[in-house]
């Protein structure tokens, strides 16, 4: 059996949700968190220089790697929903991945600078951050956290590795905002000699802005690794192709990711005496139950064997 039969765009990969479908929502959340960040990057950004707190300017500089990333995101998902092609018979997928990664680099980066600075603001004396700098801070906690949950929840459903990493952005800007928070809260109820206390929080922000890279990344590199899946989805497998009528046994069932489609390669034995017409016929109906059971399987290819005795 040959893959790419049909177009695996328009096969659903959740109930009701094609690839399209999903390429498309998780394009579009990417866009909303894009406008998100760019106003939270200008507020955070004027609030930490006049309120005089690098903390929301370390804030502010994360919310614009964050537009970056989401832009990465958004084309690596345009990329990825491109059909498959003479020189990309299993389609272009990996780009979803890999915009994956890119993001997360990004993140590391962002984390070294903010380290950096934070370093240097520690060590040179100044004022402590204005009051009015926790209102705008508790605005971005409770803005970010919103936007994680509501990306978090597109980039679930379309089982979408960047998506998610995208969501996790977000995640990441809440926790940093929060640092600033309790870093400001300290440093104008300690007054004198606490004025680095944001810069303290700036500083531990980066680390859990690096931590948070590290983990994103893992998920990613195995995507483009053919890391096994979770072992569910290949038990759904032999557990769909076993219940078709004429299959004796399974064996060799391998799973891979590629985007946001799972591709399948499994051998099935039938009885020696069957004839090809017959074997292509139960190869079909495997196809058919494994995917019908599993929408995320765009594609099954089969390999038929006789059964041992």
């Amino acid at each position: 059996m040959n893959r790419n039969e049909g177009n695996t765009l328009l096969k659903p990969v959740a109930p009701g949700l094609t690839a399209r479908d999903a390429i498309n929502a998780g394009m579009r959340s990417t866009l909303i968190g894009m406008g998100a960040n760019a106003i939270l990057a200008l507020v955070k950004g004027a609030a930490g220089y006049f309120g005089n707190s690098y903390a929301l300017i370390a804030d502010a500089i994360e919310s614009t790697s964050d537009i970056l990333s989401s832009l990465i995101v958004w084309c690596g998902l345009r990329m990825a929903g491109r059909p498959a092609d003479e020189n990309h018979p299993y389609g272009h997928g990996r780009f979803e991945p890999i915009a994956a990664i890119i993001v997360t680099l990004t993140l590391m980066t962002a984390a070294v600078v903010i380290a950096v600075e934070s370093v240097h603001e520690i060590i040179t004396p100044h004022h402590a951050p204005a009051p009015f700098t926790l209102v705008v801070l508790i605005v971005v906690v409770l803005t970010k956290e919103a936007l994680f949950r509501f990306v978090i929840g597109v980039g679930t459903k379309v089982k979408s590795t960047a998506v998610k990493t995208d969501a996790w952005h977000h995640r990441s800007d809440a926790i940093t905002s929060a640092a600033a928070f309790v870093g400001i809260g300290v440093a104008l109820i300690g007054g004198r000699g606490y004025e680095s206390a944001d810069d303290f929080a700036a500083l531990i922000a980066a680390g859990i802005i690096a931590f948070n890279a590290v983990r994103l990344l893992r998920p990613a590199l195995a995507e483009l690794l053919d890391t096994a899946p979770p072992k569910e989805i290949v038990e759904g497998v032999l557990r769909s192709a076993g219940q078709v009528t004429g299959v004796l046994g399974m064996h060799k069932c391998r799973v891979r990711k590629v985007g946001i489609d799972f591709l399948v390669d499994l051998h099935i034995e039938v009885q020696g005496e069957t004839t090809v017409a017959e074997g292509h016929r139960i190869a079909h109906a495997v196809k058919d139950s494994v995917r019908f059971d599993n929408p995320s399987i765009t594609d099954v290819l089969i390999h038929v064997e006789p059964a041992p005795g």
